[in-house]
């Protein structure tokens, strides 16, 4: 592995990522929009986090939320124009926040105009194909709905085709297969620069790149794909080195060293996230291997699993990336979601900012937004019976007005409904309570940001592997977090001097720890 310097900023990143349909609409159609984000930067200012990813905002049908791009050089109408990403940008940057914008690197949607050529041109080079097609059906491919006779491969929904990087491996029996470094794959390659500088001239600070395993296709170990994104690396550090590129891939191992800044431990991949927080409600699959999550209020989990692949990821990774982990996303339930307790989140987001990982906060999460089930297919949102991801898609709850705060529209004509319970959270009410859920996630950030020992970077040791979870971050932070209903002790070698810094329900009298049921604490044995 190349050890690569990572931008400065990135080590004391909080990221907080934006599901624009859902966040804030100045216009009143019921959507979300740039324009309601702008007004709602100061909140996220106030509640200290400091990188903001937004998922797709660029021109598309929305047969996948715009995880299908038809125009990958304008923004969709329905946020605004690329003049108001730009005042977004430095708006944003006033007050101390960086702009992510969510890059599809592996399809289009069949709108784009490449789709639109390429399936209307019967005559057209074979060899330049941006897309993979094939003579005969073929499993994942889909029938031409041109002139051009054949199939084409998806690469998710039937409406998003994969675009063309190549074949790791050639087969006789599919001459489809064209080698990574074909006109089509090479014209790809040359077309993500090409986007990715035109936003980064804009003033964004990086991607977030969505399937970005997905681009060479049968690439046993990624070997290919690794050298492609490794091309995207060297080009960013030579032309844009503050920039950063965050996969979702899930393996950070894989990932790091294939160029990514950064990559998230996330619910499809292995059991790292959702050992944590997964308590088998909300978008499920019957793929995923069960168990019990640590976040539990019985108190059947562990923190075991989540540690083990941490220190697996982290022996991979060095110090030439960072790992991410979220509260949840757009394709995950949220924190709080079926049984789980509005208690358990402090303690949840007491691990989240002071574990040795990039924290990723979810729109909403902060104030104990709940997924909601029942919801209407919205947008490609319903992938099984049991996994409808608008569920954890809804607008955000800013106060008590009418669709809480999110719109002026009629309740009807809303990208979602809002949470109809009438105690749901809301960020007004919440920070008229010093209490609150959010001014625990606040105080966390701030001390965080304050403590360098907290930090991506800093050492971490742990003292007890279950409940309550005790680690020391730094050699001189103690952290102590129990999720379960049930009070919890520990018993760990005496330290003098334990003083607490920010503390709920936690005692530590030399060795001994005690913890009531949903309590968490930070203490330090040095220093005011």
């Amino acid at each position: 592995m190349i050890d690569r310097p990572a931008p400065a900023w990135l080590a004391d990143a909080v990221l907080y990522q934006i599901y624009p349909q859902s966040f804030a609409d100045a216009d009143g159609d019921g959507i979300g929009d740039f324009a309601g984000l702008m007004e709602r930067l100061d909140h996220l200012a106030w509640l200290g986090v400091n990188t903001v990813w937004i998922s797709p905002c660029f021109a598309s049908p929305f047969g996948d939320a715009g995880y299908d791009v038809s125009d990958y050089f304008r923004i969709a109408p329905r946020y605004g124009t690329n003049d108001d990403l730009v005042k977004l940008v430095a708006a944003a940057r006033d007050r101390g926040i960086r702009i992510l914008l969510d890059l599809v690197a592996g399809h289009t949607s069949v709108q784009h105009p490449w789709f639109a050529a390429a399936a209307d041109g019967p005559a057209a080079d074979p060899a330049a194909d941006r897309y993979i097609w094939a003579d005969r059906q073929a499993a994942g491919f889909v029938p031409s709905p041109g002139r051009r006779p054949g199939y084409y491969m998806k690469n998710f929904f039937d409406h998003q085709p994969a675009l063309n990087f190549g074949y790791a491996r050639s087969d006789p029996a599919e001459p489809w297969r064209q080698p990574v470094d074909a006109p089509g794959p090479a014209a790809n390659r040359a077309a993500l620069r090409q986007i990715m500088a035109y936003w980064l001239d804009l003033g964004i600070s990086g991607f977030r790149v969505d399937m970005a395993y997905s681009l060479v296709k049968d690439d046993p170990d990624y070997v290919e794909t690794a050298k492609l994104w490794n091309e995207m690396r060297d080009w960013l550090d030579a032309t844009y080195p503050d920039a950063m590129l965050l996969s979702e891939w899930g393996r950070p191992d894989v990932a790091i060293p294939a160029g990514f800044h950064v990559d998230f431990f996330l619910h499809f991949v292995g059991r790292a996230m959702r050992s944590l927080w997964d308590n088998g409600q909300g978008t499920t699959s019957p793929g995923w291997p069960a168990g019990t999550c640590f976040f539990d209020a019985a108190g059947g989990g562990s923190p075991a699993e989540f540690v083990e692949a941490w220190r697996a990821a982290i022996d991979a990774v060095r110090a030439a990336g960072h790992i991410a982990l979220p509260t949840s996303n757009h394709d995950f339930s949220r924190l709080a979601c079926g049984p789980r307790t509005h208690d358990q989140l402090g303690p949840a987001f007491a691990l989240l900012l002071t574990w040795p990982t990039l924290p990723a906060i979810y729109y909403g999460d902060e104030i104990g937004m709940r997924y909601i089930s029942g919801l209407p297919d919205t947008e490609g949102s319903q992938l099984e019976p049991t996994n409808n991801r608008a569920g954890s898609r809804t607008p955000m709850q800013w106060d008590e007005t009418p669709n809480a705060g999110f719109s002026a529209a009629p309740a009807d004509r809303l990208y979602l409904p809002i949470d109809p319970d009438p105690h749901r959270p809301t960020v007004a009410a919440q920070r008229a309570d010093e209490g609150s859920l959010l001014h625990q996630v606040r105080r966390l950030i701030a001390l965080r940001e304050a403590r360098p020992a907290l930090g991506a970077a800093g050492s971490v040791e742990v003292l007890n592997l279950g409940y309550p979870f005790v680690y020391v971050r730094g050699g001189d932070h103690l952290i102590v977090i129990n999720p379960r209903r049930e009070p919890a002790r520990a018993t760990i070698p005496e330290v003098g001097g334990v003083r607490p810094v920010l503390e709920r329900g936690v005692s530590v009298d030399g060795g001994e720890i005690v913890a009531t049921g949903f309590s968490y604490g930070v203490f330090t044995t040095e220093g005011p």
